[in-house]
């Protein structure tokens, strides 16, 4: 009863001077081994089941480093289910938002916060940082508890820099840059040789009302395969560009950005693909819950110049386009799983027989108790190729990827299910191998 008041106080006093508690720290009180041990016989029967539902956490360190609750496998068995998605911020860092769903005896317990995580951490500090967080959220649940005893609040002081962040001056005015060489790959067999690579630059500037990104690209490979006649098949495939665009936010639920795109691509006959595309959309939602649910409407009309290697199918080695496309969208992440569905639908003014239509799901349900179901389909209905190729096609070409193949559809498909049972609890943790 006196911690719980005693805490009350200090959270009180913290937000009446605009401060916050930047972190709990959470300590057993001292006394014997004997007497530990035997306070710990008497409230292991007490911690609340926790369900930490994270795609990107370390699930053992979180469990090893927080021993002060019972984790469980299912959140049909928990007392507090713990929801936590990520996303990356325009600094280069990342933003947790945790949400604590109560059930049982703490079922009018609901919220959510975010917690910010700098790009310059290192990882064994983005773990600590995420471990404080989940601390401080637990709080107001582990003080209705018998364990409210053997917990005290620590509250740290703010440092120089962080006593007025609202005037920080930004020396990069909100930019990132990024240099990457995300995948050099080189592979040797007595009769076969494989490389690839990939390289390339991010510029990108986010505010509340700007998100502009300049990011050129280079994808390159290289394969040989010596046969039987002493000749060797060799495949050389590049995929170079620019992706660019510039947004503006128009209130919470629109936005209208330009989209500036160049492409190079030997297997699918681009020598030079320009593209320029103005666009607008709209949000269902307000933009800022749209990391939990969102619906969106987007519209582009744009200009595309095209430079051929070959001749294609319609006798053209360039040509001036105009198309537009229209994409729906909807999003949900939610404790029961996870849905991600969108259809595109876009053509050539010239000729609008020149159309495609794509399909998309991505869906990850928790049925019930151990059961879990997630597929994820693709379906395009394909007949806008204008760079196909004149003539017939080498077989060598085809095997090896150098060029495309006509299609009227796509479609790609996967299905997962799993069903877990057995002992509902979670709390062991084993790295052994």
């Amino acid at each position: 009863m006196y911690v719980k008041a005693f805490c009350h106080i200090i959270s009180s006093f913290l937000s009446a001077r605009g401060l916050t508690l930047s972190f709990l720290l959470i300590f057993m009180l001292p006394g014997t081994a004997e007497a530990l041990f035997e306070s710990e016989k008497k409230l292991v029967s007490t911690r609340p089941t926790l369900y930490l539902d994270c795609q990107q956490c370390d699930y053992n360190y979180i469990r090893q480093e927080l021993d002060f609750v019972t984790y469980v496998r299912d959140p049909e068995a928990s007392d507090i289910h713990l929801f936590i998605t990520v996303q990356w911020v325009g600094n280069g860092g990342r933003e947790y938002e945790l949400s604590y769903i109560g059930r049982r005896a703490f079922s009018n317990m609901n919220y959510t916060f975010t917690h910010s995580i700098d790009r310059n951490m290192t990882n064994s500090e983005i773990r600590d940082s995420l471990n404080d967080a989940i601390m401080l959220g637990l709080a107001p649940f582990m003080m209705k508890t018998p364990l409210a005893e053997n917990f005290r609040i620590q509250y740290e002081p703010l440092r120089e820099d962080q006593m007025y962040v609202n005037d920080v001056h930004d020396p990069w005015n909100n930019w990132v840059f990024e240099v990457y060489a995300g995948r050099i790959q080189l592979e040797m067999e007595s009769n076969q040789r494989d490389f690839q690579s990939r390289w390339g630059f991010f510029a990108d500037r986010v505010t509340h009302d700007w998100k502009i990104r300049f990011r050129p690209y280079f994808n390159y490979s290289f394969s040989e395969i010596d046969q039987d006649d002493g000749n060797s098949a060799v495949s050389h495939n590049h995929r170079h560009g620019i992706d660019s665009y510039v947004i503006k936010s128009l209130g919470d639920h629109w936005s209208a950005g330009l989209f500036l795109n160049y492409l190079t691509r030997n297997d699918r006959n681009y020598k030079h693909n320009f593209r320029l595309q103005p666009g607008i959309e709209y949000s269902l939602f307000p933009y800022d819950i749209a990391t939990r649910q969102s619906i969106t409407f987007r519209y582009r009309i744009g200009y595309t110049y095209v430079d051929y290697y070959d001749v294609t199918i319609f006798d053209k080695t360039q040509e001036q386009l105009l198309n537009h496309r229209l994409e729906a969208r909807a999003r949900y992440q939610k404790p029961w799983g996870s849905i991600n569905i969108g259809v595109i639908g876009s053509h050539y003014f010239h000729d609008r027989t020149l159309r495609r239509l794509q399909t998309y799901s991505r869906f990850s349900i928790r049925l019930t108790e151990g059961l879990s179901l997630s597929f994820q389909t693709d379906f395009d209905i394909v007949q806008d190729q204008l760079s196909l190729r004149a003539g017939e096609l080498k077989l060598e070409d085809i095997l090896m990827a150098q060029q495309e193949l006509a299609t009227d559809f796509s479609l790609r498909g996967l299905v997962a299910i799993s069903y877990t049972f057995g002992s509902d609890f979670a709390n062991i943790v084993n790295t052994r191998f």
